[in-house]
């Protein structure tokens, strides 16, 4: 016997985003009985995981490779000196690979459409990922380098490439491997 004391008011968007929480579940009885899901839900999960975290990452390698695209096009770029054109090039060329190797899980699960394999599309999809965030990250840090050197000099430009690599390598690397030791860590959902 329900009394307005026990009504909890729920919003459509609270209830869309419990229906579409729910869809992602490929056997949400299977989870609830046992508290354990089974090896084809640890793929899709991880497999779910994985494209969103490239819908992240993608469009910002995306907008950093489309504005190096334009720079050799600038007016002034004919003034830059010779290292910054190689700058630029190494720049460039690991921007370009790290946002085809971003790109490269979609398209190798395109590939592989209803081919079966799964956990191996995630596996290779995971490799790619990684390389391409390490690829992208190089030519983050080239960047910064670049655009220090131009507006202050060699040693500035040292300085910025320096400590965007020391964060990058600090955030996307040495954390998540340091915490990933740890027991605590490793035991929570």
């Amino acid at each position: 016997m329900g009394t307005a004391g026990n009504v909890v008011p729920v919003s459509s968007h609270q209830l869309q985003v419990s229906r579409e929480v729910e869809s992602l579940d490929p056997q949400p009885s299977a989870r609830s009985g046992s508290g354990q899901e089974t090896s084809k839900q640890k793929t899709d999960r991880q497999l779910i995981e994985l494209l969103n975290e490239l819908r992240v990452v993608l469009p910002g390698a995306q907008v950093l490779l489309g504005f190096l695209l334009t720079v050799p096009f600038a007016t002034r770029f004919g003034q830059v000196s010779h290292h910054d054109r190689v700058a630029l090039f190494i720049c460039l060329l690991f921007t370009a690979v790290g946002t085809i190797l971003l790109m490269a899980p979609s398209v190798y699960h395109r590939l592989r459409w209803e081919q079966g394999g799964k956990q191996d599309v995630v596996e290779v999809a995971h490799v790619m990922f990684l390389a391409g965030t390490a690829s992208l990250a190089f030519g983050i840090a080239v960047a910064l380098f670049l655009v220090a050197d131009v507006l202050f000099g060699t040693a500035a430009g040292v300085v910025a490439g320096g400590v965007v690599a020391v964060v990058v390598l600090l955030s996307w690397y040495i954390t998540p491997l340091v915490r990933g030791r740890e027991a605590r860590v490793r035991n929570e959902e």
